[in-house]
């Protein structure tokens, strides 16, 4: 069976002052959670750590309000492949594997003109970088590698430039730390201090996730919108013309075409067969684990209307969190990655509005807790609403295993 979720990683090494105190951390690329070094540096390690961190984990969780270190290669300096995100609390390292041409210098001047602050990697006096150093707010010095003779030399250099502030990397011995305080290097980095620590999170895997963005989208109550998203879809469609002929089997004729299927079943229920079939195809479910997220999604929409929440949006929202715990996700993280109305994504994102008093009466109801029941769900008969739910899911799980 292939994947639903995958595992992603980000290596995350602080990077400390001289006082001791965290200010910044340089995000790495690692292939696995166990992975001790970057097994690649190139445009691909890079992509994978903005990718990684800015739409999987989210920069404050990685950083806080610190500073990011970023690896760049030439493609991103060039500005072949764009950056996703601004300047606001990013470093750009420019790795001393980029050959400091007219191109790059132009590259890196734009850069800097549009606000992002630069670090020079493993900084060599003499290897052409120095090209680089007026545009330059840090310079990394190897301190493992580099010859301490020629510390003096660097030192003296970047005090012409008095905006550089020098992080001494690679510190992994008391003879480095010593060594960073007696040139008054600025930031410190290494083994000595802190090894880097690999943060790992579960993501939805992009086949998995393309089918599941069709739930919302068929959620909404357009006729010519739902048509189109099954349409778009062979697999899908295929399913909901079988499934809408054998609900049909004593009407005067068979249906044809998804068009002929919506009029003649209706909308809501046609979307909700459609929402169905995206929904197993997405998490490849068992039918126990669907029927137990269609439960969800009738149980909050039955009590949406006493408690002043749409029950469209309440179907959705309960889904999308019934989705969330086959998945092992939270509904946040699922949120996050769906195209959802504003009041939908709030409710599962922060539990606020009507929606979010749903959600979270559900919840109490699911695992006995009546005192957390929301006020405005007393006076509501939960257990018929949670009986008739249960019959409704497993109907419709039934009727959409429809045979070729």
């Amino acid at each position: 069976m292939p994947s639903i979720t995958q595992r992603v990683h980000v290596g995350r090494q602080p990077i400390f002052d001289s006082r001791g105190t965290v200010v910044a951390y340089e995000l790495l690329f690692r292939g696995s959670m166990e992975a001790v070094h970057a097994s690649a540096r190139d445009a691909y390690a890079t992509s994978q750590v903005i990718l990684n961190v800015f739409t999987e984990f989210g920069i404050a969780e990685v950083a806080g309000d610190r500073l990011c270190f970023i690896n760049l290669t030439r493609e991103f300096i060039v500005g072949r492949v764009p950056l996703p995100f601004g300047p606001e609390n990013v470093v750009l390292e420019i790795l001393e594997t980029v050959d400091p041409d007219d191109e790059v210098v132009a590259g890196v001047t734009a850069l800097v003109e549009a606000g992002y602050k630069i670090a020079l990697d493993d900084y060599v006096h003499g290897s052409g970088h120095e090209r680089l150093l007026p545009l330059a707010s840090y310079l990394k010095l190897d301190m493992l590698d580099s010859d301490v003779v020629r510390f003096d030399e660097v030192a003296e250099v970047c005090r012409e430039y008095p905006g550089i502030q020098i992080v001494a990397e690679r510190l992994e011995t008391a003879e480095h730390i010593a060594l960073a305080d007696r040139y008054g290097f600025e930031l410190r980095q290494g083994y000595a201090l802190s090894r880097p620590r690999v943060m790992t999170a579960t993501s939805l895997s992009p086949s998995r996730l393309v089918r599941l963005q069709l739930v919302p989208a068929i959620g909404a109550a357009d006729m010519d919108r739902v048509i189109s998203t099954i349409v778009s879809d062979p697999a899908l469609a295929l399913r909901v013309l079988r499934a809408s002929n054998s609900a049909a089997a004593g009407a005067a004729y068979k249906v044809s075409s998804v068009r002929q299927a919506v009029v003649l079943l209706g909308l809501t229920q046609i979307r909700q067969w459609a929402m169905i079939m995206a929904l197993g195809d997405a998490v490849e479910a068992t039918d126990e684990q669907l029927t137990t997220a269609l439960l969800r999604a009738r149980f909050c929409e039955s009590l949406a209307e006493g408690m002043r929440a749409a029950p469209d949006a309440a179907f959705t929202a309960g889904l999308i969190s019934g989705v969330a715990e086959v998945l092992s996700l939270t509904p946040a993280m699922l949120a996050d990655r769906l195209p959802l109305a504003d009041d939908v994504a709030n409710a599962l994102i922060d539990g606020t509005g009507a929606l979010g008093d749903v959600l979270r009466t559900v919840d109490a109801f699911s695992r006995g807790d009546l005192d957390a029941v929301a006020p405005s769900a007393h006076g509501t008969d939960l257990v018929r609403a949670y009986v008739n739910g249960w019959r409704w899911s497993a109907r419709m799980v039934a009727a959409t295993k429809v045979p070729a």
